[in-house]
Protein backbone atom coordinates (compact mmCIF):
# COMPACT_ATOMS: atom_id res chain seq x y z
CA UNK A 1 0.00 0.00 0.00
CA UNK A 2 0.93 3.22 -0.96
CA UNK A 3 -0.21 6.58 0.09
CA UNK A 4 0.02 10.34 -0.68
CA UNK A 5 -0.83 12.78 1.19
CA UNK A 6 -0.95 16.73 0.02
CA UNK A 7 -0.97 18.93 2.88
CA UNK A 8 -1.70 22.27 1.50
CA UNK A 9 -2.14 25.18 3.97
CA UNK A 10 -4.84 27.68 3.59
CA UNK A 11 -6.79 26.49 0.54
CA UNK A 12 -10.38 27.00 0.20
CA UNK A 13 -12.42 24.18 -1.38
CA UNK A 14 -14.42 26.99 -3.51
CA UNK A 15 -11.37 28.18 -4.95
CA UNK A 16 -10.57 24.73 -6.65
CA UNK A 17 -12.08 23.58 -9.90
CA UNK A 18 -13.60 20.62 -8.69
CA UNK A 19 -15.40 22.13 -5.73
CA UNK A 20 -16.87 24.45 -8.87
CA UNK A 21 -14.58 27.75 -9.04
CA UNK A 22 -14.52 29.77 -11.84
CA UNK A 23 -11.44 29.97 -12.52
CA UNK A 24 -8.76 27.39 -13.61
CA UNK A 25 -6.59 27.44 -10.59
CA UNK A 26 -6.57 23.87 -10.18
CA UNK A 27 -6.28 21.19 -13.00
CA UNK A 28 -3.89 18.67 -11.08
CA UNK A 29 -6.17 18.21 -8.37
CA UNK A 30 -9.26 18.35 -10.31
CA UNK A 31 -7.92 15.55 -11.86
CA UNK A 32 -7.92 13.44 -9.00
CA UNK A 33 -11.26 14.30 -7.97
CA UNK A 34 -12.63 13.26 -11.05
CA UNK A 35 -10.86 9.65 -10.37
CA UNK A 36 -11.95 9.43 -6.22
CA UNK A 37 -14.42 10.93 -3.99
CA UNK A 38 -14.84 14.90 -3.19
CA UNK A 39 -15.95 15.72 -0.03
CA UNK A 40 -18.03 18.81 0.31
CA UNK A 41 -18.83 19.48 3.91
CA UNK A 42 -15.32 18.65 6.38
CA UNK A 43 -14.47 20.78 8.44
CA UNK A 44 -11.39 21.61 10.43
CA UNK A 45 -12.67 20.74 14.33
CA UNK A 46 -9.92 23.82 15.58
CA UNK A 47 -8.85 26.50 13.63
CA UNK A 48 -6.23 27.85 12.74
CA UNK A 49 -2.97 26.00 11.62
CA UNK A 50 -1.97 24.50 15.35
CA UNK A 51 -4.98 23.39 16.40
CA UNK A 52 -6.12 22.03 12.99
CA UNK A 53 -3.17 19.87 12.66
CA UNK A 54 -2.99 18.64 15.92
CA UNK A 55 -6.30 17.80 16.07
CA UNK A 56 -5.74 15.73 12.75
CA UNK A 57 -3.55 14.13 13.78
CA UNK A 58 -4.57 13.19 17.08
CA UNK A 59 -7.75 12.43 15.98
CA UNK A 60 -9.03 14.47 19.29
CA UNK A 61 -10.89 17.31 19.25
CA UNK A 62 -9.10 20.48 20.94
CA UNK A 63 -11.03 20.51 24.02
CA UNK A 64 -9.64 17.43 24.90
CA UNK A 65 -5.90 18.08 23.68
CA UNK A 66 -6.07 21.07 25.46
CA UNK A 67 -4.52 22.94 22.00
CA UNK A 68 -6.59 25.88 20.85
CA UNK A 69 -4.12 28.65 20.87
CA UNK A 70 -1.00 29.51 18.69
CA UNK A 71 0.56 30.39 22.35
CA UNK A 72 0.10 30.55 25.93
CA UNK A 73 -0.64 27.09 27.79
CA UNK A 74 -3.39 25.85 25.43
CA UNK A 75 -0.76 26.10 22.59
CA UNK A 76 0.92 23.04 23.85
CA UNK A 77 -0.58 19.23 24.22
CA UNK A 78 -1.68 17.54 27.48
CA UNK A 79 0.27 15.30 28.91
CA UNK A 80 -0.45 12.34 29.62
CA UNK A 81 0.03 12.66 33.17
CA UNK A 82 -0.18 9.70 35.71
CA UNK A 83 -1.19 7.61 33.28
CA UNK A 84 1.60 7.55 31.14
CA UNK A 85 3.87 4.55 30.15
CA UNK A 86 6.85 3.87 29.25
CA UNK A 87 6.13 6.23 25.85
CA UNK A 88 3.65 8.38 25.49
CA UNK A 89 0.02 7.87 23.98
CA UNK A 90 1.48 9.88 21.18
CA UNK A 91 3.37 6.68 20.04
CA UNK A 92 1.10 4.71 19.54
CA UNK A 93 -2.89 6.32 18.86
CA UNK A 94 -1.45 9.64 16.26
CA UNK A 95 -2.42 9.27 12.41
CA UNK A 96 1.55 8.68 11.26
CA UNK A 97 1.89 6.36 14.46
CA UNK A 98 -1.08 4.15 13.30
CA UNK A 99 -0.05 3.76 10.04
CA UNK A 100 3.25 2.65 10.93
CA UNK A 101 1.44 0.02 12.95
CA UNK A 102 0.31 -0.83 9.91
CA UNK A 103 3.17 -1.66 8.16
CA UNK A 104 3.90 1.83 6.53
CA UNK A 105 6.86 3.24 6.25
CA UNK A 106 5.86 6.86 7.25
CA UNK A 107 7.59 9.97 6.20
CA UNK A 108 6.92 14.02 6.12
CA UNK A 109 7.97 17.17 4.19
CA UNK A 110 7.56 20.56 5.03
CA UNK A 111 8.22 23.32 7.66
CA UNK A 112 5.18 22.72 10.04
CA UNK A 113 6.75 21.55 12.96
CA UNK A 114 9.42 24.40 13.43
CA UNK A 115 7.24 26.92 12.61
CA UNK A 116 4.74 26.36 15.87
CA UNK A 117 7.70 24.30 17.86
CA UNK A 118 4.89 21.36 17.24
CA UNK A 119 7.89 18.64 17.93
CA UNK A 120 3.74 16.48 18.89
CA UNK A 121 3.35 16.89 15.48
CA UNK A 122 6.07 14.51 14.66
CA UNK A 123 4.79 11.74 16.82
CA UNK A 124 5.20 8.47 14.40
CA UNK A 125 7.00 9.35 11.21
CA UNK A 126 10.17 7.31 10.71
CA UNK A 127 11.90 10.30 8.21
CA UNK A 128 11.16 14.28 8.73
CA UNK A 129 12.34 16.65 6.45
CA UNK A 130 12.31 19.97 7.37
CA UNK A 131 12.42 22.67 4.51
CA UNK A 132 13.55 25.17 6.15
CA UNK A 133 11.85 27.99 6.20
CA UNK A 134 9.03 28.03 8.74
CA UNK A 135 5.80 27.71 6.58
CA UNK A 136 7.72 30.78 4.74
CA UNK A 137 8.52 27.99 2.14
CA UNK A 138 7.73 28.23 -1.56
CA UNK A 139 6.59 25.25 -3.58
CA UNK A 140 10.22 25.72 -5.50
CA UNK A 141 11.49 25.09 -1.85
CA UNK A 142 9.54 21.82 -1.32
CA UNK A 143 9.32 20.49 -4.52
CA UNK A 144 12.72 19.00 -4.94
CA UNK A 145 13.23 17.43 -1.90
CA UNK A 146 9.59 15.92 -2.60
CA UNK A 147 11.00 14.80 -6.16
CA UNK A 148 14.24 13.68 -4.48
CA UNK A 149 12.46 11.03 -2.18
CA UNK A 150 9.78 9.99 -4.41
CA UNK A 151 13.07 8.97 -6.60
CA UNK A 152 14.63 6.88 -3.98
CA UNK A 153 11.18 5.38 -2.83
CA UNK A 154 8.28 5.25 -4.97
CA UNK A 155 9.01 2.27 -6.51
CA UNK A 156 9.23 0.48 -2.92
CA UNK A 157 5.89 -0.99 -1.20
CA UNK A 158 3.74 0.54 1.87
CA UNK A 159 4.89 3.53 2.44
CA UNK A 160 3.23 7.43 3.75
CA UNK A 161 3.95 10.45 2.49
CA UNK A 162 3.04 13.12 3.57
CA UNK A 163 4.45 16.66 1.61
CA UNK A 164 3.17 20.23 3.17
CA UNK A 165 3.06 22.80 0.74
CA UNK A 166 2.82 26.68 1.85
CA UNK A 167 1.42 28.56 -0.88
CA UNK A 168 -1.99 29.97 -0.30
CA UNK A 169 -0.67 31.19 3.20
CA UNK A 170 -0.08 35.12 3.61
CA UNK A 171 1.76 36.79 2.05
CA UNK A 172 0.42 35.38 -1.39
CA UNK A 173 4.37 34.62 -2.31
CA UNK A 174 4.29 32.88 -6.42
CA UNK A 175 7.26 34.36 -7.97
CA UNK A 176 7.03 37.17 -10.70
CA UNK A 177 8.08 35.30 -13.07
CA UNK A 178 5.14 32.76 -12.98
CA UNK A 179 3.10 35.88 -14.28
CA UNK A 180 -1.01 36.29 -13.37
CA UNK A 181 -3.12 33.85 -15.47
CA UNK A 182 -5.95 35.45 -14.01
CA UNK A 183 -5.71 39.09 -14.81
CA UNK A 184 -8.27 39.01 -17.51
CA UNK A 185 -10.57 36.86 -15.58
CA UNK A 186 -13.59 38.23 -13.49
CA UNK A 187 -13.24 38.05 -9.71
CA UNK A 188 -15.91 36.62 -7.90
CA UNK A 189 -18.94 38.45 -8.27
CA UNK A 190 -20.66 38.75 -4.24
CA UNK A 191 -17.40 41.53 -4.87
CA UNK A 192 -19.01 45.34 -5.74
CA UNK A 193 -17.45 48.36 -4.74
CA UNK A 194 -20.21 48.69 -2.29
CA UNK A 195 -18.84 45.65 -0.31
CA UNK A 196 -15.26 47.15 -0.25
CA UNK A 197 -16.45 50.28 1.02
CA UNK A 198 -18.36 48.89 3.88
CA UNK A 199 -15.73 46.72 4.48
CA UNK A 200 -13.46 49.59 5.04
CA UNK A 201 -15.18 50.77 7.82
CA UNK A 202 -14.58 47.71 9.19
CA UNK A 203 -12.72 47.19 13.02
CA UNK A 204 -10.49 44.68 13.74
CA UNK A 205 -7.08 42.98 12.82
CA UNK A 206 -7.13 42.18 8.95
CA UNK A 207 -9.46 44.46 7.79
CA UNK A 208 -9.82 45.84 4.30
CA UNK A 209 -7.39 48.94 5.85
CA UNK A 210 -4.66 46.25 7.88
CA UNK A 211 -4.20 43.28 5.84
CA UNK A 212 -1.15 42.73 7.69
CA UNK A 213 -3.24 42.66 10.99
CA UNK A 214 -2.87 45.60 12.70
CA UNK A 215 -1.15 47.64 9.90
CA UNK A 216 -1.30 47.85 5.99
CA UNK A 217 2.14 49.16 5.06
CA UNK A 218 2.83 47.42 2.05
CA UNK A 219 6.01 45.53 1.99
CA UNK A 220 7.57 45.48 -1.49
CA UNK A 221 9.30 41.84 -0.74
CA UNK A 222 5.03 40.66 -1.27
CA UNK A 223 3.75 42.73 -4.10
CA UNK A 224 0.98 40.41 -4.84
CA UNK A 225 -0.36 41.07 -1.09
CA UNK A 226 -1.45 44.69 -0.88
CA UNK A 227 -1.48 46.21 2.77
CA UNK A 228 -4.67 48.20 2.63
CA UNK A 229 -7.41 47.48 0.12
CA UNK A 230 -8.20 50.96 -1.29
CA UNK A 231 -10.06 50.30 -4.15
CA UNK A 232 -11.07 47.56 -6.79
CA UNK A 233 -7.65 47.13 -8.64
CA UNK A 234 -6.30 46.53 -5.20
CA UNK A 235 -9.09 43.77 -4.32
CA UNK A 236 -8.42 42.40 -7.27
CA UNK A 237 -4.64 42.20 -6.73
CA UNK A 238 -5.19 40.72 -3.98
CA UNK A 239 -7.49 38.05 -4.67
CA UNK A 240 -5.39 37.57 -8.30
CA UNK A 241 -2.92 36.73 -5.62
CA UNK A 242 -4.34 33.83 -3.18
CA UNK A 243 -5.17 32.17 -6.74
CA UNK A 244 -1.78 32.55 -7.91
CA UNK A 245 -0.57 30.96 -4.96
CA UNK A 246 -3.30 28.10 -5.51
CA UNK A 247 -2.26 27.57 -9.32
CA UNK A 248 1.25 27.94 -8.81
CA UNK A 249 1.29 25.22 -6.16
CA UNK A 250 -1.04 22.77 -8.40
CA UNK A 251 1.97 23.39 -10.89
CA UNK A 252 4.47 21.70 -8.46
CA UNK A 253 1.97 19.05 -7.85
CA UNK A 254 1.85 18.25 -10.98
CA UNK A 255 5.61 17.43 -10.87
CA UNK A 256 4.97 15.16 -8.28
CA UNK A 257 2.43 13.36 -10.30
CA UNK A 258 5.04 13.18 -13.38
CA UNK A 259 7.62 11.56 -11.23
CA UNK A 260 5.08 9.01 -10.07
CA UNK A 261 4.08 8.32 -13.30
CA UNK A 262 7.50 7.92 -14.57
CA UNK A 263 8.24 5.39 -11.42
CA UNK A 264 5.27 3.93 -12.33
CA UNK A 265 3.30 3.70 -9.33
CA UNK A 266 0.54 6.31 -9.85
CA UNK A 267 -2.46 4.52 -11.03
CA UNK A 268 -2.12 1.90 -7.83
CA UNK A 269 -1.47 5.09 -5.44
CA UNK A 270 -3.97 6.31 -2.76
CA UNK A 271 -4.00 10.32 -2.75
CA UNK A 272 -5.39 12.27 0.09
CA UNK A 273 -5.57 15.65 -0.74
CA UNK A 274 -7.03 18.53 1.88
CA UNK A 275 -5.90 21.45 3.89
CA UNK A 276 -5.37 22.78 7.63
CA UNK A 277 -8.32 25.31 7.44
CA UNK A 278 -9.60 27.97 4.50
CA UNK A 279 -9.30 31.84 4.17
CA UNK A 280 -11.62 34.43 4.94
CA UNK A 281 -11.29 36.94 1.28
CA UNK A 282 -13.80 39.78 2.95
CA UNK A 283 -16.07 37.15 4.88
CA UNK A 284 -16.62 38.93 8.13
CA UNK A 285 -14.99 41.82 6.96
CA UNK A 286 -11.21 39.77 7.21
CA UNK A 287 -9.05 39.16 4.28
CA UNK A 288 -5.93 37.41 4.43
CA UNK A 289 -6.63 35.37 7.68
CA UNK A 290 -8.36 32.17 9.51
CA UNK A 291 -9.17 33.52 12.12
CA UNK A 292 -13.03 33.03 12.62
CA UNK A 293 -15.10 29.86 13.14
CA UNK A 294 -16.91 30.34 10.46
CA UNK A 295 -18.00 28.48 7.36
CA UNK A 296 -15.07 30.01 5.69
CA UNK A 297 -12.12 29.41 7.79
CA UNK A 298 -13.23 26.29 8.95
CA UNK A 299 -13.95 24.52 5.77
CA UNK A 300 -11.62 22.13 3.99
CA UNK A 301 -11.16 20.56 0.74
CA UNK A 302 -10.89 17.14 1.28
CA UNK A 303 -10.46 14.73 -1.66
CA UNK A 304 -9.48 11.00 -1.47
CA UNK A 305 -8.79 8.51 -4.46
CA UNK A 306 -8.56 4.97 -2.85
CA UNK A 307 -7.30 1.67 -5.15
CA UNK A 308 -10.48 -0.06 -5.91
CA UNK A 309 -12.62 2.85 -4.41
CA UNK A 310 -14.87 5.41 -5.74
CA UNK A 311 -14.63 7.19 -8.54
CA UNK A 312 -16.01 10.42 -9.38
CA UNK A 313 -18.20 10.56 -6.41
CA UNK A 314 -19.46 12.97 -4.60
CA UNK A 315 -20.42 13.15 -0.66
CA UNK A 316 -22.07 15.81 0.79
CA UNK A 317 -21.92 14.67 4.93
CA UNK A 318 -20.86 16.56 7.54
CA UNK A 319 -17.33 15.26 8.14
CA UNK A 320 -14.29 16.30 10.33
CA UNK A 321 -10.53 16.45 9.31
CA UNK A 322 -10.35 14.38 12.79
CA UNK A 323 -12.15 11.96 11.04
CA UNK A 324 -9.30 10.87 8.96
CA UNK A 325 -7.19 8.96 11.21
CA UNK A 326 -10.43 6.32 11.92
CA UNK A 327 -11.41 6.27 9.03
CA UNK A 328 -7.48 5.42 7.67
CA UNK A 329 -7.39 2.60 9.99
CA UNK A 330 -10.47 1.23 8.82
CA UNK A 331 -9.53 1.14 5.17
CA UNK A 332 -6.06 -1.07 6.25
CA UNK A 333 -7.83 -3.03 8.52
CA UNK A 334 -6.46 -1.69 11.79
CA UNK A 335 -8.50 -0.98 14.90
CA UNK A 336 -9.72 2.21 15.77
CA UNK A 337 -8.05 3.78 19.33
CA UNK A 338 -10.68 3.79 22.18
CA UNK A 339 -10.45 7.83 22.90
CA UNK A 340 -10.47 8.98 19.39
CA UNK A 341 -13.17 11.63 19.08
CA UNK A 342 -13.14 11.12 14.90
CA UNK A 343 -15.80 9.04 13.17
CA UNK A 344 -14.78 6.40 10.14
CA UNK A 345 -16.28 7.53 6.77
CA UNK A 346 -14.31 4.52 4.92
CA UNK A 347 -17.83 3.07 3.54
CA UNK A 348 -18.02 6.32 1.15
CA UNK A 349 -15.04 5.54 -0.23
CA UNK A 350 -15.15 2.16 -0.66
CA UNK A 351 -18.83 1.62 -1.50
CA UNK A 352 -20.50 4.83 -1.98
CA UNK A 353 -22.24 4.59 1.52
CA UNK A 354 -22.28 8.28 2.31
CA UNK A 355 -22.12 8.47 6.12
CA UNK A 356 -21.89 12.08 8.13
CA UNK A 357 -23.23 13.78 11.46
CA UNK A 358 -26.07 15.03 12.54
CA UNK A 359 -23.83 18.71 13.00
CA UNK A 360 -20.43 19.54 14.02
CA UNK A 361 -18.92 21.89 16.45
CA UNK A 362 -15.89 24.25 15.10
CA UNK A 363 -13.61 26.23 17.23
CA UNK A 364 -11.26 29.09 17.01
CA UNK A 365 -9.31 30.18 20.06
CA UNK A 366 -6.18 32.04 18.25
CA UNK A 367 -7.50 35.46 16.66
CA UNK A 368 -11.01 35.35 18.29
CA UNK A 369 -12.58 32.98 21.00
CA UNK A 370 -15.45 31.30 18.73
CA UNK A 371 -17.29 28.06 18.83
CA UNK A 372 -19.93 27.33 15.97
CA UNK A 373 -22.25 25.16 15.02
CA UNK A 374 -22.90 23.69 11.25
CA UNK A 375 -25.95 22.02 10.37
CA UNK A 376 -28.55 21.64 7.42
CA UNK A 377 -28.23 24.57 5.66
CA UNK A 378 -27.35 26.91 9.04
CA UNK A 379 -23.94 28.23 10.71
CA UNK A 380 -24.65 29.31 14.57
CA UNK A 381 -22.20 31.31 15.63
CA UNK A 382 -21.15 32.03 19.12
CA UNK A 383 -18.20 34.70 20.37
CA UNK A 384 -16.51 35.03 23.59
CA UNK A 385 -13.90 36.78 22.99
CA UNK A 386 -14.48 39.40 19.60
CA UNK A 387 -10.90 39.52 19.05
CA UNK A 388 -11.49 43.36 18.11
CA UNK A 389 -13.92 43.01 15.66
CA UNK A 390 -16.84 43.57 17.72
CA UNK A 391 -18.80 40.49 16.66
CA UNK A 392 -21.55 39.93 18.24
CA UNK A 393 -22.55 37.27 20.79
CA UNK A 394 -24.48 35.39 18.28
CA UNK A 395 -24.38 35.00 14.89
CA UNK A 396 -26.44 33.13 12.47
CA UNK A 397 -26.03 32.54 8.69
CA UNK A 398 -27.68 30.43 5.96
CA UNK A 399 -24.66 29.00 4.26
CA UNK A 400 -26.25 27.38 1.09
CA UNK A 401 -28.10 30.67 -0.03
CA UNK A 402 -25.14 33.04 1.50
CA UNK A 403 -22.17 31.52 0.96
CA UNK A 404 -20.10 34.75 1.65
CA UNK A 405 -21.75 35.14 5.10
CA UNK A 406 -22.88 38.76 3.78
CA UNK A 407 -26.95 38.28 6.13
CA UNK A 408 -26.42 38.20 9.87
CA UNK A 409 -29.99 36.31 10.63
CA UNK A 410 -29.92 35.86 14.07
CA UNK A 411 -32.14 39.08 14.93
CA UNK A 412 -34.95 37.70 12.56
CA UNK A 413 -34.37 33.40 13.20
CA UNK A 414 -34.70 33.54 16.98
CA UNK A 415 -35.59 29.67 16.52
CA UNK A 416 -32.71 28.65 15.06
CA UNK A 417 -30.57 30.28 17.43
CA UNK A 418 -31.79 28.33 19.78
CA UNK A 419 -31.68 25.23 17.87
CA UNK A 420 -27.65 26.13 17.41
CA UNK A 421 -27.14 26.92 21.41
CA UNK A 422 -28.81 23.59 22.20
CA UNK A 423 -26.59 21.39 19.95
CA UNK A 424 -23.65 23.94 21.30
CA UNK A 425 -24.76 22.67 25.40
CA UNK A 426 -25.35 19.35 23.95
CA UNK A 427 -20.98 18.66 22.34
CA UNK A 428 -19.47 20.58 25.57
CA UNK A 429 -21.56 18.16 28.27
CA UNK A 430 -20.15 15.62 25.95
CA UNK A 431 -16.50 16.96 25.66
CA UNK A 432 -16.70 17.44 29.61
CA UNK A 433 -17.67 13.99 30.34
CA UNK A 434 -14.93 12.52 28.10
CA UNK A 435 -12.23 14.96 29.54
CA UNK A 436 -8.65 12.91 29.45
CA UNK A 437 -7.75 11.76 32.99
CA UNK A 438 -6.63 14.48 35.55
CA UNK A 439 -8.22 17.51 33.50
CA UNK A 440 -11.53 19.31 33.89
CA UNK A 441 -11.50 22.55 32.46
CA UNK A 442 -12.64 23.68 29.41
CA UNK A 443 -9.00 25.26 27.38
CA UNK A 444 -11.05 27.96 26.28
CA UNK A 445 -11.71 29.44 29.32
CA UNK A 446 -8.04 29.03 30.21
CA UNK A 447 -7.65 31.24 26.94
CA UNK A 448 -10.07 33.50 28.25
CA UNK A 449 -8.69 33.60 32.07
CA UNK A 450 -4.54 34.46 30.17
CA UNK A 451 -6.44 37.68 28.36
CA UNK A 452 -7.41 36.39 25.29
CA UNK A 453 -6.52 34.48 22.06
CA UNK A 454 -2.56 34.69 21.02
CA UNK A 455 -3.28 37.30 18.09
CA UNK A 456 -5.44 39.88 19.54
CA UNK A 457 -3.71 40.64 23.13
CA UNK A 458 -1.88 43.03 24.06
CA UNK A 459 -1.98 45.51 20.34
CA UNK A 460 -5.58 47.42 21.29
CA UNK A 461 -3.39 50.35 22.71
CA UNK A 462 -1.81 51.13 19.60
CA UNK A 463 -4.20 50.14 17.76
CA UNK A 464 -6.77 52.67 18.82
CA UNK A 465 -4.36 55.01 18.01
CA UNK A 466 -4.84 53.94 14.01
CA UNK A 467 -8.63 53.47 14.37
CA UNK A 468 -8.60 57.18 15.08
CA UNK A 469 -6.33 58.37 12.26
CA UNK A 470 -8.45 56.14 9.82
CA UNK A 471 -12.12 57.81 10.67
CA UNK A 472 -12.86 54.98 12.47
CA UNK A 473 -12.57 56.24 15.85
CA UNK A 474 -16.03 55.74 16.89
CA UNK A 475 -15.49 52.06 17.55
CA UNK A 476 -13.22 53.05 20.41
CA UNK A 477 -15.96 53.42 22.86
CA UNK A 478 -17.31 50.20 22.57
CA UNK A 479 -13.79 48.54 22.26
CA UNK A 480 -12.71 50.19 25.97
CA UNK A 481 -16.09 48.82 27.60
CA UNK A 482 -15.53 45.55 26.08
CA UNK A 483 -12.10 44.59 26.67
CA UNK A 484 -11.00 46.86 30.03
CA UNK A 485 -8.13 44.97 30.80
CA UNK A 486 -6.23 45.61 27.69
CA UNK A 487 -6.36 49.35 28.76
CA UNK A 488 -5.85 48.74 31.98
CA UNK A 489 -2.11 50.57 33.21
Amino acid sequence: MRILYLDLDTLRPDHLGCYGYHRNTSPNIDRIAAQGVRFDNTYCSDAPCLPSRTALMTGRFGIHTGVINHGGTCADPRIDGPERGFRDSLSSTSLPATLKQAGLHTAYIGGFGERHSAWSFYAGFREIYDTGKGGMESAEDVTPTALDWIARNAAKEDWYLQVNYWDPHTPYRAPAEFGNPFEAEPLPAWFTPEVLAEHRRHVGPHSARETYMFHGDFDPRWPRYPGELGDMADLRRYIDGYDCGIRYMDDHIGQLFAALEEAGVMDDLAIIISSDHGENLGELGLYGEHGTADNITCRIPLIIRWPGGAQGSVDKGLHYNLDLGPTLAELLSRPAKPHWDGESFAPTITRRAERGREYLVISQGCHVCQRSVRWGDWLYMRTYHDGYHLFPTEMLYNVAGDPHEQHDLAAARPELCAQGLRYLTEWHDQMLATMPAGYTEDPMRIVLAEGGPFHAKGFLKDYVKRLEATERGAAVAELRRRHPREFAG
